[in-house]
C-alpha cells in the first residue's frame, strides 16, 4: 500500500446545511475542514455532489471531501469521487462519528461492518467494506433519547470544551494513517 502514489480520498461524513454544522453526526466534516485549513486548501463544488479540497497531506496527494447528500446517501458521492480521481478503495478514508466509542476516543481500522451507521452502510453498499475508517467516539445517548435525536444534536457545552482538541487529534490520526500506515497509526491513536 505504501507504494501507492495516487491521490488518497479522505471523506468526512456529515449532513450538508448550516443547521447540521455543529451536530455530533458532523464530526467527519469538522475533521476534513481542519485538514483543509492545515494544507491551505479551499473546498469547491464538484460534479460528484460533494465539496472537495485538494492538496498534499503527510507527503501524499489528497482529495478531502464532504458529500453534499444526506448522511444515508453518502455512497453515491463517494463512489463518484473514487471513480473520478481513480482512487483504489484501499486509499479511501471515511472519518465518522461512532456511538460505540466514548466521547473523544478514536479507533482506526480497515473494513468491518457499519455498526448501524447509515453513512457507512451507504458507502459499503457502493464500495464494499475494505476502506479505512477513522472512528470518532461520540458516546451513547443519555437515558431513553433516540439515537437519531442524539446524533443530530450539537455537542453539549461540556463536550464542546474538548471538541477542538478532539477534532485536532482526529486530524492528526488521518495524517498518521497516510504517512505511517494503518498499524503504526493504530498504535498511536487507538484509545
Amino acid at each position: 500500500m505504501s507504494e501507492y502514489d495516487g491521490p488518497w480520498l479522505v471523506v468526512g461524513l456529515g449532513n450538508p446545511g448550516k443547521e447540521y454544522a455543529r451536530n455530533r453526526h458532523n464530526i467527519g466534516f469538522m475533521v476534513v475542514e481542519l485538514l483543509a485549513q492545515r494544507i491551505g486548501a479551499r473546498f469547491k463544488a464538484h460534479k460528484s455532489r460533494a465539496q472537495v479540497a485538494e492538496g498534499r497531506l503527510a507527503g501524499k496527494r489528497v482529495v478531502l471531501a464532504e458529500p453534499m447528500s444526506f448522511m444515508n446517501l453518502s455512497g453515491g458521492p463517494v463512489t463518484a469521487l473514487r471513480d473520478f480521481y481513480k482512487v483504489p478503495t484501499s486509499a479511501v478514508v471515511a472519518v465518522h462519528d461512532e456511538l460505540d466509542l466514548d466521547y473523544t476516543a478514536l479507533r482506526l481500522k480497515t473494513g468491518g461492518g457499519d455498526n448501524g451507521h447509515n453513512g457507512l452502510k451507504s458507502i459499503t453498499k457502493s464500495l464494499g467494506p475494505d476502506y479505512h475508517r477513522v472512528r470518532c467516539g461520540i458516546g451513547r445517548p443519555p437515558g431513553r433519547m433516540e439515537v437519531a435525536d442524539f446524533v443530530l444534536k450539537d455537542f453539549s457545552s461540556t463536550e464542546r470544551k474538548d471538541l477542538d482538541w478532539f477534532v485536532d487529534r482526529a486530524a492528526d490520526a488521518v495524517e498518521a494513517l497516510l504517512s505511517d500506515g494503518l498499524e503504526r497509526a493504530q498504535q498511536t491513536y487507538n484509545s
